[in-house]
């Protein structure tokens, strides 16, 4: 079952007299459970492709499915809410906040939409992650590895249908990328999800289901 699908997408920026083609007419589509690594050069287009599948920024022409949904159809606000509830992030950046817990840096997404947490659920991602004795810390008290973990172990706790991950492990030394990289896997294996990952690193491209390669904003390959 199809997951995720684009239809000649494009996004182009015009400054003056000149026009960037950021995206220049892409068409995938992602198989539900799939992991798929998405790599090229700085520039390529790559990162703007993910923000494009993930609802960040709206596309100058072509669509994007979700589940089915058409999630450019949708009003901001109506955007803004199926994000939350269907695509969870996790970015180079760790992006959790500093005065909030590693618990609630977690269950932050699902209460901000409202909802009851699935205590057994994040105890349990928790737990895979290798977390359990750090869920009262602060980011400040953690390593970059472990912070990387609580910010994916945010992006699963909504149990969204997919993980977008923007470099994860773009500020990691080699040996904690890869064992961030291999805890994603076994997560999103272990909660049946979707994983389209950005990456410049054609070795971590490697381990993916499928690799895609995007140069000047257009697909060039798929293996």
């Amino acid at each position: 079952m199809t997951i995720l699908k684009t239809e000649d997408l494009k996004k182009y920026y015009v400054s003056g007299d000149n026009t960037v083609k950021a995206l220049d007419g892409v068409s995938l589509s992602v198989e539900d459970g799939e992991f798929v690594a998405v790599v090229g050069t700085s520039g390529s287009g790559k990162s703007t492709l993910l923000h494009m599948l993930g609802g960040l920024d709206r596309p100058t022409e072509g669509r994007v499915f979700v589940a089915d949904k058409d999630i450019f159809s949708l009003k901001d606000e109506e955007l803004t809410i199926f994000r939350r509830r269907k695509i969870g992030f996790v970015f180079q950046s760790f992006n959790l906040v500093p005065t909030l817990s590693v618990y609630e840096n977690v269950t932050l997404p699902i209460e901000l939409d409202g909802n009851s947490i699935d205590e057994k659920h994040i105890d349990s991602i928790i737990e895979t992650l290798g977390l359990s004795e750090r869920v009262n810390n602060l980011p400040s008290q953690l390593s970059g590895g472990q912070q990387q973990r609580a910010a994916i172990a945010r992006a699963l706790a909504s149990k969204p249908a997919i993980i977008l991950a923007d470099e994860p492990t773009g500020n990691l030394d080699s040996r904690t990328s890869q064992d961030v990289l291999g805890l994603l896997k076994v997560t999103c294996r272990k909660y049946s999800q979707t994983m389209v990952m950005i990456t410049h690193n054609e070795e971590i491209a490697q381990t993916a289901d499928r690799m895609i390669r995007i140069e000047d904003g257009r697909i060039v390959s798929e293996h």
